[in-house]
């Protein structure tokens, strides 16, 4: 490739900008005198690089207003005098940093926080010495190199030996439309903006479909019955290595799972409130649960058994995947007309929650706390902690005697050890989505797009008819333009025709689908980071399911939230760096 020199690359940059960003042209400073930039190298006491004195003689840095010329995330160059303040400014920081000392001079180039020599030579991202680019000055092999500096990782060398390269590779990404540092140069408005552009891959691996191909596993008839303990849920897990050893023998794990209470409904209602997976339906054990529920077929989707106790009360407990009991979504759902009580140990706290109908009842719930207890003082004054028993001994207790007390209060009759070989109804579920938050900001700029003025200004018929070209092209980026249900709906909003999103109904039910699919993608990425076997799955298809997930989403935030919020999400996801152009067509139909 070829590396022009500094002002063939500013005649270049300076060409592109008169011609597609006025705004931005206009603002860049005339050049600096060069009295200023040798008593600036005399102040810091280092000579500037040639290919710096040249810029500086060229532009003296650019006037900081909206608009200005910026190195994409490294910020606007910086003038003579920027250039002076943000490198003493960090010499001051560098020169308490102990990491600097026992070092040679190389090595300081190398791994200092900030050596004498180096300068700042651009402001970062929030336009101040927090970060940017820097340049080594010593002589030596470093002279003149580019780094990149932030205050939050420090300083690393980047590939280019000096300024007039990154001037160059500047130069060719305006003239070419092509990425600088991972993001492609644009004209907005007569100004310059940086905006990322990606893809996806187009078929990506579907881990449902690897666990429809997987068989469930079963518990050997001969195989002796798993010790019962809690399991996922955000619960306590004890581990036990044994008993006996210095503090004798230790008593058996209790059972004490998080469990939800339902009133008025049978078990089988209960399963389908909560989500669950018709194919995956039968009768578990609850050893039989525990190994169905950490297999391939499970897909990380979470196992649930339910059953019936007390006088007209239905019961689940849950196998593995992520936590659902505790959600607002799925306490909203089970509560639908009647009332539910969860009971749940996490760590210290034993809390008992009531929700009728929705709303969550404070004056009928129980909260206890407990003091950790499994640190014990050894004979010689040591202090041990003792593995496999539970650490708060007391919130133990106080599950007992919560459970006990739900027999007075709500008439439940349970106990979690008798349900431990009884094969119960159970299922997968295909979990509920998250409620969504109400917008609370308002609306201002999206990617360097001013949003809110267009929010504004444009009738909301009109912008909503935009904004749904807008959710289409999404869709066609993502993929999930192949799904029946998805299709009929942006055509639908397209419209202007209502759309239905109701709970369980084909399209709630595929964007649940989806989300299942990006989350047994990512727990199959993260299992394979503890076995030697690679994961039948790979992060561009773990991308892809998360791009087709939040498109989805953002459909749903389109037909659930106000418009502007709505808009908001479907322009922050769009993939093709086109979109500001295409978003302005769409408003001229």
């Amino acid at each position: 490739m070829i590396t022009f020199t500094v002002d063939e690359s500013w005649d270049r940059i300076e060409r592109w900008l008169a011609q597609h960003a006025p705004v931005t042209h206009g603002l860049l400073r005339p050049p600096a005198v060069p009295a200023d930039v040798a008593a600036a190298e005399l102040r810091l006491g280092v000579a500037f690089p040639p290919d710096l004195r040249e810029s500086l003689l060229r532009h003296d840095g650019v006037e900081l207003q909206d608009g200005t010329l910026e190195l994409d995330h490294y910020g606007p160059p910086s003038g003579v005098e920027e250039i002076v303040q943000s490198t003493e400014f960090l010499r001051g920081i560098g020169a308490d940093a102990e990491e600097e000392d026992g070092l040679d001079e190389e090595q300081r180039d190398e791994y200092a926080y900030w050596p004498h020599e180096r300068l700042l030579v651009t402001l970062g991202i929030s336009w101040q010495s927090s970060d940017g680019l820097f340049l080594a000055t010593r002589p030596g092999p470093h002279r003149g190199r580019v780094g990149r500096y932030f205050d939050e990782t420090g300083s690393a060398f980047t590939p280019w030996s000096g300024l007039r390269q990154v001037l160059s590779d500047v130069a060719t990404a305006l003239e070419h439309g092509s990425p600088f540092a991972g993001q492609t140069p644009l004209a907005h408005d007569g100004r310059l903006i940086w905006d990322s552009g990606r893809t996806l891959v187009a078929d990506p691996a579907s881990a449902l479909d690897l666990a429809a191909r997987a068989a469930e596993p079963q518990v050997p008839s001969t195989a002796r019955p798993a010790p019962p303990g809690p399991q996922s849920d955000g619960l306590h897990l004890t581990v036990a290595f044994g008993s006996g050893g210095l503090f004798g023998a230790e008593p058996a794990a209790p059972v004490q799972p998080d469990v939800v209470f339902v009133a008025g409904i049978d078990p089988g209602e209960l399963l389908d409130r909560l989500g669950a997976v018709p194919a995956t339906a039968g009768p578990r054990s609850r050893e039989q649960a525990r190994l169905a529920a950490g297999a391939p077929w499970a897909a990380h989707r979470p196992m649930v058994r339910a059953g019936s106790c007390g006088d007209g009360w239905s019961y689940a407990t849950q196998e593995g995947g992520d936590a659902q009991f505790g959600r607002a979504e799925v306490m909203g759902r089970l509560s639908r007309g009647t009332r539910v009580v969860r009971l749940a140990k996490e760590g210290p706290e034993v809390r008992v929650t009531v929700v009728e109908d929705g709303t969550e009842l404070p004056e009928a719930g129980h909260r206890v706390m407990s003091p950790r207890e499994d640190y014990v003082t050894g004979p010689d004054g040591e202090q041990w902690e003792r593995i496999g028993v539970d650490p708060w001994p007391g919130s133990t207790a106080a599950y007992t005697q919560l459970l006990a007390a739900l027999t007075a209060d709500h008439g439940i009759s349970w106990d979690p050890a008798d349900d431990a070989s009884a094969p119960l109804a159970s299922a997968l579920l295909l979990p509920v989505l998250d409620e969504l938050p109400e917008p609370r900001h308002q609306i201002t700029f999206v990617r360097d797009f001013d949003l809110g003025t267009l929010v504004q200004r444009t009738a909301p018929e009109r912008l909503r008819s935009a904004v749904a070209a807008q959710l289409a092209r999404l869709a066609a980026e993502t993929g999930t333009d192949g799904y029946p249900e998805i299709v009929r709906a942006l055509a639908q909003a397209g419209r202007g025709e209502p759309v239905d999103l109701a709970a369980d109904g084909a399209l709630d039910l595929r964007m649940r689908t989806i989300r299942a699919e990006t989350r047994a993608v990512r727990g199959l990425l993260d299992a394979a980071r503890h076995q030697q076997e690679p994961a039948p799955v790979t992060e561009a298809d773990f991308a892809a399911w998360h791009g087709r997930d939040a498109a989805a989403g953002a459909l749903r935030r389109f037909l659930l939230l106000p418009l502007p919020a709505a808009a908001e999400t479907v322009l922050n996801l769009r993939l093709s760096v086109r979109w500001r152009d295409e978003l302005a067509a769409d408003l001229s139909r």
